[in-house]
Formats: C-alpha cells, structure tokens, sequence
C-alpha cells in the first residue's frame, strides 16, 4: 500500500476540515490541533497559517479544474457548460466553494500572506478554458474573452446560490446564459 506525502495528508485534511468548519476566529494552534496535528508541523510544511491557507485555495480550485476536464469532450459547449455548472452546483460542495469564497475576500482585503492568490484565482482557469474555446473553434483572442466571461459568471452565479440557497433560480439564470451566449459562438 502506498503512502500519502505527510504534506499532501495535511493538506487534504485542511481542505475539508476547512470546508466544513471555516477559517475565521482559527488559530494555526487550534487547527493544528483540530487536525490532530502540531502547529510545527504546519509551519513546516506550509510555512504560516496564510501559506496553509493559500495551498487549501489552490488545491479546491485544482480540484475543480479536474472537474471541468473530466467533462471535455462531453458534447457541445453547451453541454460541457450545462454539465460543469450541475457539478458546481452540487450541494455537497457548497462548504468547499464558501471557503473559497472566504479566503478570495480574505485576499482580496490585503491579508498579509493570502495576497498570493490573487493574481492566479482567475488566471488557472483561463488556459484550461481557452483550450476548450478553441477546441470549439474560437480564436485565440475570442477564447480568452470568452474564458474569463465564463470564470466572471461562473463565481457571480456561486456566491448568489451561497448567499441565497436559491438553486432552482440560479440554475435557470446559468441556462438562459448558457443558451444566449452560445449563439455568439461559431
């Protein structure tokens, strides 16, 4: 049997725990303990509490970029979009995307440390939508355009379901989106 990188273990434990309990009002002492773990530990690895932070970020953004390639090739781009956002839309990832939700505002306010994830938490996912774009037949350009379009109503359309828990109407906004942009595509 193999095993788990330590790091990787700790990683995937704060995810979740994470994901379920938040990170306001933590200390990296409290949830190095709520980890079953030691706060050295976490220091080592992720180098302060924002490091750990910054790496639960990336690593539920990952996560869900696998997501988006499992599901290429999966039709057309309305398909692939209608079935992408049934994913994120899935309830059992509710805690991961308030997390997300959390440390992006916790960024966003300038949090010493959490900075490092501004300039990728858009830009990870313009190359993997891109490539679908032009796969699709768009210009390199148009792809782009059309990527962080996608990325910008994606997130808008999450923080209304998270906010207001009104899936059926969001589902319905994302599908008139979906039906209306294509027909701009070639």
């Amino acid at each position: 049997m193999e095993r788990k990188d330590p790091k990787r273990a700790l990683l995937d434990k704060a995810v979740d725990h994470l994901s379920e309990h938040g990170v306001i009002g933590r200390s990296l002492r409290q949830l190095a303990a709520e980890l079953g773990t030691s706060h050295r530990m976490l220091i080592y690895h992720f180098g302060s509490m924002e490091g750990l932070l910054v790496e639960v970020v990336r690593e539920v953004e990952a996560r869900q970029r696998a997501v988006l390639a499992d599901l290429d090739g999966a039709g057309s781009p309305v398909d692939l979009a209608k079935a992408f956002w049934r994913r994120f839309t899935d309830p059992a990832l509710y805690p991961n995307e308030r997390l997300f939700f959390e440390l992006y505002g916790q960024a966003l306010q300038g949090r010493p440390g959490t900075e490092a994830l501004l300039p990728e938490v858009v830009t990870a996912w313009i190359e993997p939508l891109v490539a679908i774009g032009k796969s699709h037949g768009l210009s390199e350009q148009d792809a782009r355009v059309h990527a962080r379009l996608g990325v910008a109503v994606t997130r808008g359309l999450l923080l209304d379901l998270l906010a207001t828990g009104d899936l059926a109407a969001v589902n319905a906004a994302m599908d008139r989106f979906v039906d209306m942009y294509v027909v701009g595509l070639p």
